[in-house]
């Protein structure tokens, strides 16, 4: 996979706080990479350095191999930043914020009417372009917001919590817009305060803690990392005592405990593992009235490295 981003130990201090601290990741072309951690932990400081606001006082930030700056104009024109707070015009339409961010992005006037069609449609807005931006939802605005972040055709796209305040319908919208451009080839660095959206949306997530990357990976990198794994909950007819013995046998079981009706398996991945675990189970006339899985998850890791929720 081609590298779009590279964060090389970053640093940044404001006084005597370290906001970053030897921050590293680098984003794939195609890739979401989640950037998780509790508010006041650093990200939206790495996200302006990302994006060329702020100078790090150490380390750098390069864009397909070519170093980000706060004094040059190149490779910023490859990055497509969608800051939290709303920047557009109430009282101009859809399609003419559109046009005014195009202009300012140095678009020509040929290339305008391309680009701000194709974005409106990417952002689902193309049977509301001609209405003003003041009588749109909460969830319009926001993807409207995100469509001026597309309109040069970006490489990279920095999303700081680009559904924040919308209801879950405009939320779902979003993230189906988001995976459709990652599926595109773009890369996208995204921050949020729900843990159900890296969940869904980041192929590996980066936890920052005190300004630290604490950990990162996929969610099941991190969940092994914590040596955590999954839980099955059977319950089961007949005898526990003789299930029990029938599932210790199966190689996909770590452990098993019996418990009331039932049984609780212990398996690297139980959505891999179910099938076989039901079928070795049946052909000893073993008979499995309820399955519950419990897999570990974002959550868990956060938790047990931050020792914090998200949303504090």
């Amino acid at each position: 996979m081609t590298e779009v981003l590279s964060c090389r130990g970053l640093l940044k201090r404001f006084g005597d706080l370290t906001a970053v601290d030897d921050v590293t990741f680098t984003i794939s072309a195609g890739e979401t990479y989640g950037l998780l951690g509790p508010n006041g932990a650093g990200k939206t400081t790495i996200i302006s350095m990302v994006a060329g606001i702020l100078r790090p006082d150490a380390g750098e930030v390069l864009v397909e191999g070519v170093p980000v700056s706060t004094r040059t104009t190149e490779p910023k024109g490859r990055i497509g930043y969608v800051p939290q707070e709303l920047a557009l015009y109430p009282d101009l339409t859809g399609r003419e914020n559109l046009r005014f961010f195009a202009r300012l992005q140095g678009l020509s006037r040929a290339a305008v009417a391309q680009r701000v069609a194709h974005v409106l449609d990417v952002v689902g807005l193309a049977d509301r372009a001609d209405e003003r931006a003041e009588h749109y939802s909460g969830g319009m605005k926001r993807r409207l917001h995100i469509g001026m972040g597309l309109l040069h055709e970006p490489i990279l796209l920095v999303l700081d919590e680009p559904t924040a305040g919308v209801d879950p319908q405009s939320r779902n919208a979003i993230m189906d817009s988001i995976r459709e451009l990652a599926d595109s080839g773009l890369a996208i660095l995204y921050t949020t305060h729900y843990m159900e959206e890296a969940e869904r949306l980041c192929d590996r997530v980066g936890i920052i803690d005190g300004g630290r990357l604490v950990a990162e990976g996929s969610r099941r990198e991190l969940v092994e990392r914590l040596a955590e794994r999954d839980r099955i909950s059977l319950s089961v007819d007949g005898d526990p005592a003789g299930a029990k013995r029938v599932a210790e046998r199966i190689p996909a079981v770590l452990g098993v405990a019996a418990h009331g009706d039932g049984l609780e398996l212990l398996v690297h991945s139980a959505r891999q593992c179910l099938p076989g675990v039901l079928s070795a189970l049946a052909e000893q006339d073993v008979h499995v009235r309820a399955v519950e899985v419990d897999e570990p998850n974002l959550e868990t890791v956060f938790l047990h490295l931050t020792g914090r929720a998200l949303r504090e």
